[in-house]
Order: C-alpha cells, then sequence, then structure tokens
C-alpha cells in the first residue's frame, strides 16, 4: 500500500474529522493544521510495526444547501 485517502468534513462547530477510506483510522482536531499533525500521528500509530504508506490524500468534503427560491 503506497497511500491512504482520508475523507474530511467539518463539524458544525469549526473543527474537522478525518476517516481513512480503507484502515480503521480516525481523528479530529480543531484547526486544519492540527488535523494533518493529527493524521500523520494515526497513521503512524496504526502502521508501528508495519511499513507505512508513501502519501496520504486528504479529501475535503463540503456538504452545502441552496435554497431555490
Amino acid at each position: 500500500m503506497n497511500e491512504l485517502i482520508f475523507e474530511i468534513t467539518q463539524e458544525n462547530d469549526g473543527g474537522f474529522v478525518a476517516e481513512c477510506l480503507t484502515e480503521s483510522i480516525f481523528t479530529q482536531a480543531d484547526t486544519w493544521e492540527e488535523l494533518r499533525k493529527q493524521v500523520i500521528d494515526a497513521v503512524h500509530g496504526y502502521f508501528f510495526d508495519q511499513p507505512k504508506p508513501e502519501v496520504i490524500h486528504l479529501h475535503f468534503v463540503r456538504d452545502e444547501i441552496l435554497a431555490t427560491a
């Protein structure tokens, strides 16, 4: 495995949640910069005794509802 993809969503309170799409890795943080560090720490912890992926993709998902009237 050379890469992991994380789906990132923003919570109502402004914080961020990251969930890996292929492994059971999940983390959260208050800021984007903090989330980036948390994702790397979570990946290192998950793969502590295995080769780590070379690339981590952060895919930010934004859900927006627009009124038609």
